[in-house]
């Protein structure tokens, strides 16, 4: 006879993957009356970056307000008449006014719920010590800045846990891991303990998986011709056992698509080295993972591993660098790539002579991208005689005033150079503050964590970590044996299904074969030397290669990949998000034979 903890069935939806994420995934999550648990991911380091700037003009804001005013509105009395607890981490760099915007609808609505808040992420009156005491960015080793605007350190689950014991019916965190929404329902409901690591790498799987909701559903997948009905997308619902293993589904009658492969693209996603996902509660181990598509709508994910996590966290802070602007203009014509380019050079080329005839400073950076040339593809482009482009100017300086004389130069190319110049009629671009994220690690012990339920606080105990294990080596796939029969090109995109993103300054390109048999193959012609030929063009670090035995995967990461990452970046793609897209057009020589398979 199973006991109940082996029948349990924990049910978890998840409504938002980012703060800007569609207002349907909330209500239709609880009007599923099919979760027990609704979770929010609202931040990511650019999101942060984008608080610490709001907080910086108006105080009392600094949270996903997104939350409170779309999400909550519409869907709290349900929630409260269902029973359904809400954990978020909403509260950004200020919680405290994410929970008191949230009291507000409550009194107004006649509600009360019991609304927990995590405290302790802010970890910014310390800087000056830690700058002091010599310690460096993670990723450049560069020294930590004078000013910063934030320093919030990345919490783990058990703080929300805590919250949920003592009763809590709505839990906002400020900066934690994205999973941790996640794992920590599932710690409070099967009782997991800080060493039940196998369980606990499979929580973190559970919440990886449906952190950027749609995701999970068919979104962003390799093959989206074979994803239905965009518009009513189903966002994800997991069933959750206290093995840690747990099923992945969406509401009835929504669109999406719930398949193995799109499951296996978001495992990848940003992961790193999958041997050693390093959270604060686990490292995870996701090699060996298995996925099983149980039937049309429902697929299983089981055999996440954990070892011991490190003793401390990852903090994630912002500066002020100075300041931005980008300014756009539409070419039409011949050769409007060509002239395009010409455009932003000679908007470069007035306003650095203004500049320099009122003696201020040159530009910091600068960059002119031409959308529609395939400027991100470099020497991989295939466009000849673009006939409609999009030029985008990108100018930073550390006066605001500076980038005004740039803002009002964009427009007067429409009538002094380029025949074909027009543009949608956006107006004059603005400077904005040019935040700048960066990273550190920091010691558990010097972050008190606690939990605040009105005027009770409660503090949460968190296991001091140490040196976290390296992950156990696995054999890489089996050699392939090189037929004798002629060889045939095609795109990588006959062979793998692939997810990219970013992690900071280094892309994480996730690569599944589609069929198990093709690993071997991919693993011959995709190697990392191939790879960092192909993005020679982007790419000035190292990169590195996974191997996933359990997906018949590989994971790449690309380091100093992406101009600086997020809102540091120039590109159009500061966040990687297209490279998987363009690795799959990469040629690949396979068995002629192989071919009439494909």
């Amino acid at each position: 006879m199973p006991s109940p903890s082996d029948t349990k069935i924990v049910r978890i939806g998840g409504a938002s993957g980012f703060w800007g994420d569609s207002m349907v995934g909330a209500p239709q999550l609880v009007n599923s009356g099919g979760i027990d648990y609704l979770v929010f991911d609202y931040l990511a380091e650019t999101t942060m970056a984008i608080l610490a700037a709001v907080r910086a003009r108006k105080p009392e804001m600094g949270y996903a307000t997104d939350f409170v005013d779309i999400a909550m509105k519409a869907v709290l009395p349900e929630v409260m008449k269902r029973g359904i607890k809400v954990v978020a981490n909403a509260g950004g760099i200020h919680p405290q006014g994410c929970a008191a915007a949230l009291q507000a609808l409550a009194d107004s609505l006649g509600l009360a719920p019991k609304i927990a808040v995590v405290e302790g992420d802010d970890v910014s009156a310390q800087m000056p010590a830690l700058r002091e005491a010599g310690t460096t960015d993670m990723f450049s080793a560069e020294p930590l800045p004078e000013k910063v605007l934030s320093a919030n350190a990345y919490l783990g689950a058990l703080p929300v846990a805590r919250a949920l014991a003592a009763g809590a019916d709505i839990v906002i965190t400020g900066r934690g891991v994205d999973s941790a929404v996640t794992l920590g329902p599932l710690i409070h409901e099967f009782g997991w303990s800080a060493e039940d690591y196998d369980a606990l790498a499979g929580g973190s799987l559970a919440g990886h998986i449906i952190e950027c909701g749609c995701q999970a559903t068919g979104g962003l997948h390799t093959d989206w011709q074979a994803v239905p009905d965009w518009a009513h997308i189903g966002y994800p619902i997991i069933h959750c056992r206290a093995d840690g293993s747990f099923d992945v589904t969406k509401p009835a009658g929504t669109g999406g698509a719930i398949l193995r492969a799109a499951i296996a693209e978001q495992l990848l996603y940003e992961i790193g080295d999958p041997g050693a996902y390093r959270l604060p509660d686990v490292c995870c181990d996701f090699r060996e993972v298995r996925i099983e598509q149980l039937d049309a709508e429902h697929v299983r994910v089981s055999g996440a591993r954990g070892r011991a996590p490190g003793g401390q966290y990852k903090v994630s802070a912002t500066q002020m660098t100075g300041w931005r602007c980008a300014g756009t203009m539409v070419i039409v014509g011949i050769d409007a790539a060509a002239k395009a380019r010409r455009t932003g050079e000679a908007i470069l080329e007035r306003t650095r002579g203004i500049l320099k005839g009122l003696g201020l400073p040159d530009y910091t950076r600068t960059a002119v991208t031409v959308l529609g040339d395939e400027t991100l593809y470099g020497p991989h482009a295939r466009t000849q005689g673009v006939r409609e482009a999009w030029m985008r100017v990108v100018a930073d300086h550390p006066m605001k005033a500076a980038l005004e004389i740039f803002a009002r130069e964009i427009a007067p190319s429409g009538t002094s150079w380029s025949p074909g110049t027009t543009g949608p009629g956006a107006g004059r671009p603005s400077p904005s503050p040019h935040i700048k994220p960066f990273a550190f690690l920091l010691d558990k012990a010097r972050v008190p964590v606690q939990v605040r339920i009105g005027d009770q606080v409660l503090a949460v105990e968190i296991p001091a970590g140490g040196q976290a294990s390296p992950a156990p080596a696995l054999p890489d796939p089996a050699a392939w044996a090189e037929p004798d029969e002629p060889q045939v090109l095609v795109p990588l995109v006959k062979l793998a299904w692939a997810r990219s993103g970013d992690k900071g300054n280094i892309a994480n390109i996730g690569l599944i074969a589609r069929r198990p048999e093709w690993l071997p193959l991919l693993w011959a012609r995709v190697t990392p030397e191939v790879v960092a030929r192909y993005f020679a063009h982007l790419v000035r670090g190292p990169v590195e290669r996974f191997h996933l035995p359990g997906l018949h995967a590989m994971n790449i990461l690309m380091h100093e990949a992406l101009d600086g990452g997020g809102p540091a970046s120039t590109r159009m793609d500061p966040l990687g998000k297209g490279m998987g897209q363009m690795l799959l057009d990469l040629p690949v020589a396979v068995p002629q034979s192989l071919v009439a398979t494909l």
